[in-house]
């Protein structure tokens, strides 16, 4: 009887040691999760990052089902001021942070890169315009399209609305803050979108990876919008996807340094490429 007792002992022992293994391991973390996480994130502002901060959301929580992550989309002014009084986590901002908001504590933390494509509507025959053009149409000194060797048509000049990231840094790089005269201000990325496709002689920009095929993508200096022409440097029109945090990434609490540990993992840069993003240097 003593001997059969000694034999369970020594089984039981066994299993506890293998299961305590097996929950040690969690059955294996995925690379950037921590299965001892728990909490919630807040993410807000720049409707441009919507693609890539749902794709880094998913991912995220996936690795660490104990978190939530939430984002809201509400433009970049938005989602930079919210970071500086502390009511969200990380400010997502579709241009380079300004003096005055670094001043107020806020770092850059440049995740992506990515390109402002200029588009048109399938109907508009011009496909090509020089910096110099494309600027006089966004001050409304250029007005019909057959001004650029195109149909007779008037051009209905579409664009974001004040205080969108995507806008301040259109207008930076063509050198046109304050000269720009808009027939419709939209207030999302999308919107201008289905606003230019859907309206006849329209132009507008949007982010480079919303792209698709229901307008038409115009070259600027000979030089259409791609992570390549990015890359090398020829294409004028890219701008940072900016997660800016009050402090340093290292002054942040466990869960948000978790969060840009994930972006900077592997799994994390393949997201950034996958939703048509460029890798910072």
């Amino acid at each position: 009887m003593k001997e059969k007792m000694k034999k369970a002992l020594v089984i039981l022992a066994g299993l506890f040691v293998i299961v305590n293994g097996f929950v040690a391991c969690g059955g294996g973390d995925s690379e950037g999760g921590n299965s001892q996480l728990n909490g919630n994130i807040t993410l807000n502002g720049s409707t441009s990052m919507n693609k890539l901060a749902n794709a880094l959301r998913e991912g995220f929580m996936t690795a660490n089902p104990g978190v939530t992550v939430n984002v809201e989309f509400t433009g970049s002014g938005t989602g930079i001021q919210a970071a500086i009084d502390g009511t969200t986590d990380i400010g997502n901002s579709s241009r380079a942070l300004k003096e005055e908001e670094i001043q107020a504590g806020l770092v850059e933390n440049i995740v992506a890169i990515d390109g402002i494509a200029v588009i048109v509507n399938k109907g508009v025959t011009v496909v090509d315009v020089t910096s110099e053009e494309l600027a006089k149409i966004y001050k409304g000194e250029i007005k019909n399209w057959s001004e650029l060797g195109g149909k007779d048509e008037p051009i209905v000049v579409v664009g974001r609305e004040s205080g969108s990231g995507t806008r301040g840094a259109f207008e930076e790089l063509l050198e046109v803050e304050d000269w720009c005269d808009y027939a419709q201000e939209i207030d999302s990325t999308g919107g201008v979108l289905s606003t230019v496709a859907n309206t006849g002689g329209a132009i507008g920009y949007i982010s480079l990876d919303v792209i698709d095929d229901s307008v038409t993508i115009m070259a600027i200096d000979g030089v259409v919008a791609s992570e390549e022409t990015i890359v090398a440097g020829d294409y004028m029109l890219s701008r940072p996807f900016v997660m800016a945090t009050k402090g340093a990434i290292s002054e942040q609490n466990e869960l948000v340094q978790a969060f840009f540990a994930y972006i900077e993992s592997e799994e994390g840069q393949s997201i950034i490429k996958q939703v048509g993003l460029i890798l910072p240097e």
